[in-house]
């Protein structure tokens, strides 16, 4: 078997608005390894051997055990939006936890879920597979599932807004965020960690993170360079961090030893050496 594949894309049937992607992957054959899990406010609906699972959000890094030749496949929803699948289950229920999608949608619509999976051949490596489809196809279905339940739910639109101010590298005060929301502070915080997991000050701790290592990734810190720019630059941290809303590099550090359990460079550096090998994407490296 090859390499590791890992591909995700835009949802083509769920909403943009509170779908971030549709994501698969599989595994190259040999033995298991552990892959690193950081924080990013993120739900997943999840295929695997294990069956259909919900993926709730970390709170610290975890090192997850992962064996070769593994094939997944799933949806991720964006922060505050995984009330679309869980309902009226607040997301701080699910902090670090992986449950059977029985529990949140119940035994029925998770069963009519796996018969759906189950009404095909499917293919995947160029081989067929009676009654089981592969992972590119299980998104797809993952993808239509999520897409049906929309008609049934309601956004909280004030934390959708609380999550798009709280994702600015700037931030912005609590008691300003409630005043604009109409909300007392006490309300604020109770809304966004029902429906994030978080609440509103770690909330913007790990997309501030998240934002801040994509840049250093990418190359793309606002003058960002090094030993040679484009590909392969080592990324100025301290342009990182100062675009990211950090108060000096010493402050990024802190924070991403905080939520990944490694310094920048050693962070950025294991992303670099293994390319795609972000699953639950971008969660892990």
């Amino acid at each position: 078997m090859g390499s590791s594949l890992y591909a995700e894309r835009p949802p083509g049937a769920a909403p943009g608005r509170q779908v971030a992607c549709v994501w698969v992957r599989r595994n190259a054959a040999g033995p298991a390894y552990g892959q690193l899990v950081v924080p990013d406010g993120c739900v997943d609906l999840v295929w695997s051997a294990a069956g259909l699972e919900v993926v709730g959000p970390d709170r610290a890094p975890r090192t997850v055990p992962v064996p070769g030749g593994a094939e997944l496949a799933g949806v991720r929803f964006r922060p505050g939006a995984a009330g679309l699948l869980l309902g009226a289950m607040p997301v701080r229920e699910l902090c670090d936890l992986q449950v059977p999608l029985a529990e949140v949608v119940g035994a029925g619509a998770a069963e009519r879920l796996a018969e759906r999976l189950a009404e095909q051949d499917g293919e995947w490596g160029g081989e067929r597979r009676a009654g089981l489809r592969g992972p590119a196809e299980v998104a797809a279905v993952l993808d239509a599932f999520v897409a049906a339940r929309v008609p049934g739910w309601e956004p909280d639109r004030a934390v959708e807004r609380a999550v798009t101010l709280l994702g600015r590298p700037e931030g912005t005060r609590l008691p300003d965020l409630a005043a604009e929301l109409g909300l007392s502070e006490r309300q604020l915080r109770r809304r966004v960690t029902d429906a994030v997991g978080y609440g509103p000050k770690t909330l913007h701790a790990v997309l501030r993170f998240r934002r801040a290592m994509a840049w250093a990734r990418s190359g793309d810190g606002g003058g960002v360079g090094g030993a040679g720019d484009g590909v392969g630059a080592v990324p100025e941290l301290a342009q990182v961090a100062a675009r990211a809303g950090y108060a000096d590099q010493a402050h990024l550090t802190r924070e991403v030893r905080r939520w990944s359990g490694l310094s920048p460079t050693v962070l950025l550096g294991r992303a670099a050496a293994r390319p795609g090998r972000t699953g639950r994407t971008d969660r892990t490296d």
